[in-house]
């Protein structure tokens, strides 16, 4: 047969089959190379296939905007005001940092003097239980306990825990964390409520859209869920990272960055970030790639070979500017050096848990628009003269516009990680305002609670918090109480 005739005869087939060969290849090498993207953790990623790499968790529908000014004004204010509880004769109280930042025991009115601005979310989800006819228990009987939640009642001012769930280690410390921080904040004034609440990153993860449930964060959409204070406040720590009780950080922050030890002219004029670029990729690249060759950039990804890339949480103070990413939590193995693993913290995939510790620090926050609310955000002022973070837009195509400017007027910065250290280390994220919010939430809950929790006389409601702590841990990633 006639070679050059076959070839003929059969090119259409043989064209054919060479492109689909060629559209499998060059799709199989677009899907690895989104893959390879998303889950390097190495500066090894160019910058178009960043632009490609898909949102994921981080896609933003929705950003919050944070502008209750009256809420900072009066923070800043301070005004001494008399506290309807004591006597009359009483003098006016005003909060100390120093003196009263520990106290978990302030009165209501004390509460409200010491920390106007605070309860805003609390308000807001009562006004929105009002207009949908309140909590009935039947409400929380609807929710089915997912893996990181847990149901309890505080009753006649003890904490008794109906359910938990967990599917390992990282929820029952999260888990017991939340029930410790509520118990500390007891007192004798503590209504009788029965509430669930979550230590997952995302509501979706764990509840539909309209449950009453008790949350880390939210979405500005996700109005029927209550915030509260996140699991670190009371202490974090597991085994790649120790990081303690979060009161415990700030004095081994304040030990040193004062203006009288560090004065701010003394700090590193540069913006720092460290983290994992495989959580919320998208993101994190583009912060990489924006600072990249900037003279005032100490922007990198954390390799554990590279001492020069770790920072501990306490060294970030010592730079003038720190970067904040919203980001996403993977399964990583710790790191060979445990002088790291103690310093280092895994952000959430949602919210940013490690946000308060930068707030720790007397430097300037920049952090792009937020997506997801915690408790204190609302005390987040982006401009004006009590200004206490810098706000970029999510693909930080202003960062160097602002940075520069901030470089450029150094007592403005000044001011603005000034009023960061007075709002949030010394005011808002202290352990007495930790005990304010959850008084609040427990006062707003039942005001909205159609039915009181009872207990019957011949059983107890659920297994008090003291007893509860003493159980082995796999008792506790499955813990039913037998009534």
């Amino acid at each position: 047969m006639d070679f050059s005739y076959f070839v003929r005869r059969n090119c259409p087939y043989f064209s054919r089959a060479i492109i689909k060969s060629i559209l499998i290849a060059i799709l199989g090498i677009s899907i690895f190379a989104l893959w390879f993207g998303m889950n390097s953790d190495r500066d090894n990623v160019h910058p178009i296939l960043t632009q490609l790499i898909p949102a994921g968790h981080c896609a933003c529908t929705t950003a919050t905007i944070f502008n209750c000014t009256s809420c900072v004004d009066l923070a800043f204010k301070f005004k001494p005001t008399i506290s309807p509880a004591p006597p009359l004769a009483t003098p006016a109280w005003a909060f100390r940092y120093g003196q009263d930042d520990h106290n978990t025991a302030l009165n209501t009115g004390q509460c409200q003097t010491a920390f106007p601005g605070l309860y805003e979310d609390v308000d807001r989800a009562v006004r929105f239980w009002i207009s949908r006819g309140g909590i009935l228990k039947k409400s929380l009987n609807t929710v089915k306990l997912q893996n990181g939640m847990a149901r309890a009642m505080i009753y006649n001012g003890n904490l008794f825990i109906i359910e938990a769930r967990a599917a390992q280690e990282d929820h029952r410390r999260k888990i017991l964390a939340v029930l410790s921080s509520i118990h500390r904040a007891l007192g004798n004034r503590a209504p009788n409520i029965e509430f669930i609440f979550s230590v997952e990153d995302k509501v979706e993860d764990v509840s539909g859209q309209g449950h009453p449930l008790w949350v880390l964060s939210r979405k500005a959409t996700e109005k029927s869920v209550w915030l509260i204070p996140d699991f670190g406040f009371w202490a974090w720590g597991n085994p790649a990272s120790n990081i303690g009780p979060y009161d415990q950080v700030v004095k081994r922050i304040e030990k040193f960055d004062l203006e009288d030890t560090m004065p701010w002219s003394s700090k590193t004029p540069r913006l720092v970030w460290r983290g994992k670029l495989s959580f919320a990729p998208k993101l994190r690249r583009r912060l990489l790639e924006v600072t990249r060759n900037k003279p005032w950039g100490d922007v990198k990804e954390i390799v554990w070979s590279r001492k020069s890339h770790f920072i501990s949480m306490e060294d970030h103070c010592k730079y003038m500017f720190i970067a904040h990413v919203e980001g996403m939590r993977v399964t990583s193995p710790a790191p060979e050096d445990q002088a790291m693993a103690l310093n280092t913290y895994h952000p959430g995939r949602s919210f940013s848990s490690s946000f308060k510790y930068r707030q720790a620090c007397r430097s300037v926050i920049i952090a792009h628009k937020l997506q997801h609310i915690q408790h204190h955000h609302y005390l987040l002022q982006s401009s004006g003269p009590n200004q206490n973070f810098v706000e970029v837009e999510r693909d930080f195509s202003d960062l160097s516009d602002k940075v520069e400017e901030l470089l450029a007027n150094p007592e403005k910065a000044k001011r603005i990680a000034n009023n960061n250290v007075k709002i949030f280390r010394e005011r808002y994220l202290t352990r007495a305002a930790e005990a304010c919010y959850w008084r609040k939430l427990w006062e707003g809950w039942a005001s909205v609670s159609q039915d009181s929790p009872i207990s019957n006389n011949k059983s107890e409601p659920g297994l008090r918090f003291e007893s509860f702590i003493l159980l082995e841990g796999k008792t506790m990633l499955s813990f039913s109480h037998q009534a």
